[in-house]
């Protein structure tokens, strides 16, 4: 089997071997690949193994042989499906490899927040502790998390995670999904101390959280998304961040990835940014590529699994 790997580098730096790949076909890949020159890259393959890169008619259409593409990644919105149910293209993906590290960073993000130690660690690098004439100066205010109340948005194996660790923290939890709720959406978001959003990207939730929903925020919340960039209007969320509304927010994606240089969110005060990391531990990767080769080795034994479609 012809076997492309059009862009390698978003899931290994070369910390997480693909090897394994090499048992199942002729292996060909390249770190990343503009869309301009995938249809070329891509023409003699009879299996796609990608993770972002935009699998349509116009990347697709040279590939005449092309029977599967494999997602390293959850999400699926890079594949055209119209486009690869027609041609009867196999599209599988990675379900549920990255639900511990996700949560993981969530409550990463949160905790900076309330617990402010990025901020007390630069404190006593930069000499303010040895300055000091107390043994504990409380620079930045901090806040238990106990007793707070959690809004999470998405309720699949990442919210469900989150929930988890939420109660571990003896915090209150809502819950809001489109199959599994304890509340509506506006109460959650009108009661919630923090909202974080585990939805996928769809029509649906495209720019959902937008100036009306931000609006209708308790005030002082912390809003942290892990999910999609595409999900937050960013402007709306600049907006909510300048105003006060918000007392912070947290993401760790971005609409356009990597992040442009007109990004709304450029220099908003309380907020914290990290570059679509939240899934990336060695560990979880090394689980992501296992998942992969597995998808791979059950198509290719008659018996697909995890597949996707409209």
């Amino acid at each position: 089997m012809n076997i492309v790997i059009p862009d390698l580098k978003t899931v290994t730096n070369g910390d997480v071997s693909i090897e394994c790949f090499n048992s199942l076909g002729k292996v060909t890949f390249y770190p990343l690949s503009e869309k301009s020159v995938v249809a070329q890259r891509v023409k003699d393959a009879e299996i796609i193994l990608c993770n972002k890169t935009p699998m349509c008619r116009e990347t697709l259409y040279t590939a005449k042989n092309l029977r599967y593409i494999g997602l390293f990644a959850t999400g699926y919105n890079n594949i055209d499906l119209d486009y690869t149910n027609e041609r009867g293209i196999t599209v599988c993906n990675a379900a549920g490899y990255s639900t511990n590290a996700v949560a993981q960073h969530t409550f990463a993000l949160i905790l900076e927040h309330f617990s402010k130690v990025g901020e007390y660690d630069r404190f006593v690098r930069e000499g303010g502790w040895i300055k000091s004439d107390v043994f504990s100066p409380i620079v930045y205010p901090t806040e238990e998390l106990a007793g707070k109340t959690i809004g999470i948005i998405g309720m699949g194996t990442i919210g469900k995670k989150v929930s988890a660790l939420a109660k571990a923290f003896e915090m209150q939890v809502l819950y809001y999904s489109r199959s599994d709720s304890n509340t509506d959406i506006d109460n959650l978001v009108s009661s919630s101390d923090i909202v974080t959003a585990h939805c996928p990207l769809n029509d649906q939730s495209h720019k959902m959280f937008n100036k009306e929903l931000f609006d209708k925020f308790k005030k002082g919340a912390f809003f942290v998304n892990t999910s999609r960039g595409g999900t937050v209007d960013e402007a709306a969320l600049r907006y909510a961040l300048d105003s006060g509304i918000l007392s912070g927010a947290a993401v760790d994606v971005l609409e356009n990835e990597p992040m442009s240089e007109n990004c709304p969110l450029i220099g908003a005060k309380n907020l914290i940014i990290t570059p679509h990391v939240a899934w990336a531990p060695e560990q979880t990767r090394e689980r992501l590529v296992e998942i992969v080769y597995n998808n791979l080795k059950s198509f290719l034994d008659g018996n697909p699994v995890n597949i996707v479609s409209r």
